[in-house]
């Protein structure tokens, strides 16, 4: 006996909604695109045109189909049209998808996409499911939708633009010789401007324009043969000038592109080539991408941002900003690895923002071993002696202060070290391990004492069992919410072009994995 089966008995459609399970994962998109406000939704109305469907419609839908790892736009309309959830939350529209792609690709959406976590982080403090006590930062390099045979180099854009300019020069010198052209009043004597090879090839224009004339009013054939050879030079150096103008304002233009950035790819021009992670062939990837640094509590991202440079070093500072003036109140610790530990970061948290920064250092690990410790050349441990102000090598030798030094890095920091010089290093059994000078120069020793300060702070804060706790925290908290991303979720590459465009996908996902995490647990 088998169950009622009848293709040909007429079903009145019923409500979708009776269809999902309770904590299907579509009520929580549902509720959260639903608390945020109206208020955020006004710069997409239109006065003008067929109505546009809802933007709480389009986010929803968006969402959702992230959720299930789906982030082409035509599978996306797809779904549309044969999964319940996503036709329970479009109620019944279908929106195309060129229409979906328009819209998440939109720079109004950005705003969304911010409300979606901080209406998100408030719901987890409401159900108690994080603390507010310290946000864990760490980011991760993600593929950009370029070609990886299309990058473009600094340097080499430097050097062919170092040979345009000598090259015009000898040019320019050549014309003078030569008596062509008349000497210009230059912006620059150390390379011509691209107004002046412009003016340079109006002028070389004119000169082959008078020969034409010549050549066309003269009608003696050895004349006009020997026209033509004078016009032969003036031709070829408007030709090769016309060839520095395209070149110099294209390298002008690569200049603009790159900005602070050593390359860049042709193809999504805001990516930059960056080292990945190597593959399961242990062999190093250099590709297009994008540096992503989140905020997390819980390990659900609470706050998130792109960077074009590859370090995180230099990512810390804006980031923070960012999650001040976008997302929420910084709290009391901040937490992150030792690719964040630089003197301007320690400064911008303790002095700055008046948090405490548990975030180690390059060295840190190292300093506790016991070999670092007994290693007898190693300055951090020679005796010093805060009177006299000196420091005390292992030949028994000291190091007197000699003069301040101040130093900026390429963010323009300022830092600040004290110059020591040993008294006497010449015959030291020790020479060879302790200093690389060369014969007749004593050993120097620069000491950054704000640096050995924070260093000193980090060791005590880690030291201590509440704020070492926290720190242990990290590696749980941070570092599992990149192998959702990659590994359950799947996304792995952009599938859009521009910084813009790129901030958006990249929220999308996010939270996706966000509410993937917290349907779970509910």
């Amino acid at each position: 006996m088998f169950k009622n089966y009848n293709m040909n008995q007429v079903v009145l459609p019923l409500d979708l909604e009776l269809k999902l399970q309770n904590n299907d994962i579509a009520f929580h998109v549902h509720h959260l695109v639903e608390s945020i406000p109206n208020e955020a939704f006004e710069p997409f109305l239109r006065n003008e045109g067929c109505p546009a469907y809802h933007p709480r419609m389009m986010l929803k839908i968006i969402l959702c189909s992230y959720t299930q790892s789906v982030f082409s736009g035509r599978k996306i309309e797809a779904l549309l049209k044969d999964s319940i959830r996503m036709m329970w939350l479009a109620q019944g529209y279908e929106p195309s998808y060129r229409t979906i792609n328009r819209f998440r690709v939109q720079s109004e959406v950005k705003d969304l996409i911010r409300q979606c976590f901080v209406q998100f982080r408030c719901q987890l403090v409401e159900e108690k499911l994080i603390d507010q006590e310290a946000i864990f930062i760490d980011g991760t390099k993600i593929e950009a939708n370029a070609n990886k045979f299309t990058f473009v180099w600094k340097k080499s854009i430097e050097k062919y633009h170092q040979s345009l300019i000598e090259r015009s020069n000898q040019l320019y010198n050549e014309l003078l010789e030569n008596e062509i052209i008349p000497e210009m009043e230059r912006e620059s004597d150390e390379q011509l401007s691209l107004e002046e090879l412009s003016q340079l090839v109006q002028k070389v224009d004119d000169i082959v324009t008078e020969y034409d004339k010549k050549i066309e009013a003269s009608s003696d054939f050895p004349e006009r043969k020997a026209l033509r050879y004078e016009r032969k030079y003036p031709k070829q150096v408007r030709k090769q000038l016309i060839d520095f103008v395209l070149r110099k304002e294209k390298y002008q233009q690569d200049f603009e592109t790159f900005g602070t950035r050593n390359s860049y790819s042709k193809t999504d021009p805001d990516a930059t080539f960056m080292r990945m992670k190597d593959d399961y062939m242990q062999n190093g990837q250099l590709k297009a991408g994008y540096n992503v640094q989140i905020a997390t509590e819980g390990q659900y991202t609470l706050a998130y941002s792109l960077f074009s440079n590859p370090t995180d070093t230099r990512t810390l500072i804006p980031f923070l900003d960012e999650i001040e003036q976008h997302y929420f109140e910084l709290p009391k610790h901040i937490v992150a690895d030792a690719g964040y530990g630089s003197e301007q970061n320690y400064n911008d948290i303790l002095s700055n923002r008046k948090r405490e920064a548990l975030i180690t250092y390059n060295l840190f690990l190292k300093e506790q071993k016991k070999k670092c410790k007994q290693n007898i050349f190693n300055p951090e441990n020679w005796e010093y002696d805060e009177e006299t102000d000196t420091y005390t090598c292992p030949n028994q030798k000291r190091l007197e202060f000699q003069y301040h030094s101040i130093r900026n890095d390429r963010t323009g920091f300022e830092r600040k070290f004290k110059i020591y010089e040993c008294e006497e290093c010449s015959g030291c059994p020790f020479r060879s391990s302790c200093t690389k000078a060369k014969e007749g120069n004593n050993r120097k020793l620069m000491v950054n004492e704000r640096w050995e300060q924070q260093k000193e702070y980090v060791r005590v804060k880690l030291s201590e069992e509440k704020t070492g706790a926290i720190y242990r925290k990290r590696k749980i908290d941070v570092e599992p919410v990149f192998g959702f991303l990659k590994a359950n979720l799947r996304f792995a590459r952009f599938s859009v072009r521009g910084k813009s465009k790129v901030e958006n996908e990249m929220g999308f996902a996010l939270m996706a994995v966000n509410l993937r995490k917290f349907t779970a647990i509910n």
